[in-house]
């Protein structure tokens, strides 16, 4: 019979961390509704004067906006990753160590495969989320890459410019075109399958994982971490 929990608030996601993750969200929202669009245009017809309807171009701007938006908002937490407290540093998103592969494998068995009712009581992020962010992070620099690379070819601005170089090392616009393409549905599948696991996590854990990226806050079981009790005090403003 389990015993019960004696929770304490535990402050875990600062407020850049959260900022970034909500605008990123929001990014890739954007950009994979727009990023559809320009790869499948619908056509229609119009009574008015074509030059009047300009949607498609409002489509290709929004885009870039977003993808300008993102690549500020990954910047901004790739400084973070050094600043920030320990569950947002780089560190908590690498395994390097034997024994955190051996943590990611128990995690796997426990929340995917669930061929293990064991409990897991993380701070921040557990080792699969770790190693699927880390992956994520890595697809988010190859969209940045191949969509300003793609980007360059009809702008004459210097950001662009400086990706010039992609488009010849992949033969052609198509070819990097439908990499940039494939890539936005490995973002979609990410979102898909994350929005479920936080869902399912926040209701059979309790941790209040999907208040805590809100509100910063989450909730652990005291037997299960040596949190200090000046952890459930306000934190102090970076």
């Amino acid at each position: 019979m389990n015993q019960p929990r004696n929770f304490i608030r535990v402050y875990v996601w600062e407020l850049p961390v959260r900022l970034t993750h909500w605008i990123n969200a929001a990014c890739i929202v954007v950009l994979g509704v727009t990023g559809y669009l320009i790869a499948h245009p619908p056509g229609y017809m119009t009574a008015t004067e074509a030059s009047f309807g300009y949607w498609f171009g409002i489509v290709r701007f929004t885009h870039f906006v977003a993808a300008y938006t993102f690549v500020v908002a990954l910047v901004f937490r790739i400084y973070w990753a050094f600043v920030g407290n320990k569950f947002a540093r780089w560190r908590s998103f690498v395994l390097l160590t034997p024994k955190e592969w051996k943590e990611a494998v128990r995690v796997a068995k426990i929340e995917i495969f669930q061929v293990s009712d064991e409990t897991i009581e993380p701070l921040g992020h557990n080792a699969v989320s770790s190693f699927t962010y880390a992956v994520l992070f890595l697809l988010a620099l190859f969209q940045v890459i191949s969509g300003f690379g793609l980007y360059a070819a009809m702008s004459h601005g210097w950001m662009p410019g400086l990706f010039s170089w992609v488009m010849p090392l992949f033969g052609s616009e198509q070819t990097l075109r439908s990499f940039h393409y494939a890539a936005n549905w490995l973002f979609i599948l990410f979102t898909v399958v994350h929005v479920y696991m936080v869902f399912y996590t926040d209701y059979v854990d309790g941790h209040g994982g999907l208040s805590g990226i809100i509100s910063g806050w989450k909730f652990m079981d005291k037997r299960e971490t040596a949190v200090p009790v000046a952890s459930q005090s306000v934190p102090p403003a970076k």
